[in-house]
């Protein structure tokens, strides 16, 4: 048997230990770590960089409540996503695709492809930029080696699902790592963090566009997509009962997951708010000057730490990004392309933006707005379908799941239409 195939047949012996209660505690849950982990990466991906940051500059501490409300909604939704998985043994736009009329599994197939390539725009130009101030490699340059990393991390495929994995939640960790070393160096106000994370605050349209920005860079309609199609054939539950143990597994590395994920962008933050709105730098809208910013502030070895969490979220993200688009397009139109096609493909975006010298950060800013006026067509739809007892059986929604879904969904969808309002011209009254 090929390692690859052995490796995966230890996991699932593994996870079979697991339920049957041969393995317990920590033991247990590590044959079903892994799947959550590769989907938070696009929590942690450069545009919550950009939105945090700018976030953090402009208003301190004061939308700290933005990044813990979107992140207790990602929690919920990618735990319904691997969920939806387990129940059916299909992915999300597969679900859509033989539930929904054939024009609108296209039509929300567009959407989600434009929603893949706004994501990858964020992704790949993360990592480019990442490479060009860490390393001095020009942007064209640092583009190709990009697409090469991300394409070379996909190639892990080839080994069975456990070795990418375990890659993408290396980045993770290696992210998470950085921020610790950022906050320690950063000294933030943890009085200000706690009362902000906890207590609302939207004080002008600024602080508006900038709380959907961090929604959309969080809350990503790719990741919503893609942990159905990671949790679908991992471990297939054989009966009702192992069905319950997989979602009860599952929900714990979620937790795990995006716990960690909320720590960093809640991190970006709040340094973001001590070094920059803390020292009158209130204007910080482009990675390139926090960089340049940072160093006098803190020193080169915190710009550099910086500089490091940005390239890692860049290249992971990006190849993630890449593997959710073949999911969508599996699932909506049941045929895929080559990897290194997508790739390819993908790269177009960026590479036109990078050319004209256009500002990558407001590019970073605007993908992440468009991510989230596409994020309700999945949210809606896995709401639809979790809630439905034909379709999820024993891993149906509670009814105060689906409450607090249908309360995310409005969320999103109210905060929508409030960018478009203030997009075009409008403006909230009482706010400047």
């Amino acid at each position: 048997m090929p390692s690859s195939h052995l490796e995966e047949s230890k996991t699932v012996l593994a996870a079979r230990a697991a339920m049957s209660n041969d393995r317990k505690g920590v033991r247990a849950l590590i044959p079903f770590l892994g799947p959550a982990f590769v989907a938070s990466i696009a929590y942690v991906d450069p545009g919550n960089f950009a939105t945090n940051i700018q976030s953090g500059s402009e208003f301190g501490y004061k939308l700290l409540w933005v990044v813990v409300l979107a992140n207790l909604m990602a929690m919920l939704i990618q735990n319904l996503s691997a969920k939806l998985g387990i129940a059916t043994g299909k992915s999300l736009p597969e679900m859509i695709r033989a539930y929904c009329p054939r024009w609108l599994s296209y039509v929300m197939w567009g959407f989600s492809e434009v929603a893949a390539m706004g994501t990858d725009l964020a992704e790949f130009l993360g990592a480019t930029l990442g490479l060009n101030l860490l390393f001095h490699i020009p942007m064209v340059i640092g583009m190709v080696l990009t697409g090469i990393a991300t394409y070379l991390i996909l190639a892990l495929d080839r080994f069975g699902f456990r070795p990418l994995e375990k890659f993408i939640t290396a980045f993770v960790v290696l992210i998470a790592l950085c921020y610790i070393v950022e906050t320690v160096m950063s000294r933030p106000q943890f009085g200000q963090i706690v009362h902000h994370s906890v207590v609302p605050w939207l004080g002008n349209n600024d602080a508006v566009l900038l709380a959907v920005g961090v929604i959309g860079a969080t809350v990503m309609p790719h990741a919503v997509y893609l942990h159905s199609g990671l949790t679908q054939n991992r471990v297939v539950p054989r009966n009702d009962e192992e069905k319950r143990k997989i979602g009860r597994f599952n929900t714990r590395e979620v937790i795990i997951a995006l716990t960690l994920a909320g720590f960093v962008n809640l991190s970006m933050m709040y340094m973001s708010a001590s070094v920059f709105h803390g020292t009158g730098h209130t204007q910080i809208a482009d990675i390139s000057t926090a960089y340049q910013t940072l160093t006098p502030l803190l020193g080169s070895a915190s710009a550099a730490v910086f500089l490091v969490s940005l390239l890692a979220s860049g290249i992971s993200s990006s190849a993630v990004g890449t593997m959710a688009g073949q999911v969508i397009m599996q699932g909506f139109v049941g045929f895929t392309i080559p990897l290194w096609i997508r790739r390819v493909g993908t790269m177009i975006p960026p590479a036109v933006i990078i050319m004209l010298g256009v500002n990558s950060t407001q590019a970073l800013v605007i993908s992440q707005v468009i991510l989230s006026l596409v994020l309700p067509i999945p949210v809606i739809a896995l709401v639809y379908f979790t809630r439905r007892r034909d379709i999820m059986g024993v891993l149906v929604n509670k009814p105060i799941v689906t409450v607090l879904a249908v309360i995310s969904t409005v969320i999103i969808v109210v905060l929508n239409l409030g960018l478009l309002y203030l997009t075009f011209g409008g403006s909230i009254p009482g706010l400047s």
